[in-house]
């Protein structure tokens, strides 16, 4: 099945990042850019939509540190100790995602910048492909 053919779905998304591929829709009709990607445009209700790929840079838009995780977070080693951080990133293109940041001191939250330039990383954990976002 080749890209345009794909539904427009978490199932197709999650494949594009097993891929290294950032990719959401985009309205034929008025230009909207969605991801993760949706089969309509909330915008002006357009059902023509076609993939795009994202060139995955952008600015962090706000940010949590989280200690107290999902099992799987556990199960990765994360802890009171050790927290890990979940944020949004706004892309150039213009849409936000939230997704894992990477690369920051979650033991100094007060030292991650709002505004600061992130760029795609794809962290792969057995059988998935997360979305994370690293300081360039």
């Amino acid at each position: 099945m080749n890209m345009n053919q794909k539904p427009f779905t978490s199932a197709s998304f999650s494949q594009f990042l097993k891929e290294k591929k950032l990719m959401g829709s985009k309205c034929l009709s008025c230009g909207a850019l969605y991801l993760p990607p949706r089969p309509l445009c909330t915008r002006c209700q357009g059902k023509q939509m076609a993939w795009v790929e994202f060139k995955g840079r952008g600015k962090l838009s706000g940010y949590t540190c989280i200690a107290v995780g999902l099992s799987r977070m556990i199960e990765e080693g994360y802890s009171r100790e050790r927290p890990y951080c979940s944020g949004v990133v706004e892309l150039d293109e213009g849409p936000k995602i939230s997704a894992r940041i990477l690369g920051v001191n979650t033991q100094k939250p007060e030292e991650i910048e709002i505004g600061a330039p992130f760029r795609v990383e794809f962290v792969d954990r057995g059988e998935q492909t997360f979305l994370g976002f690293k300081p360039i």
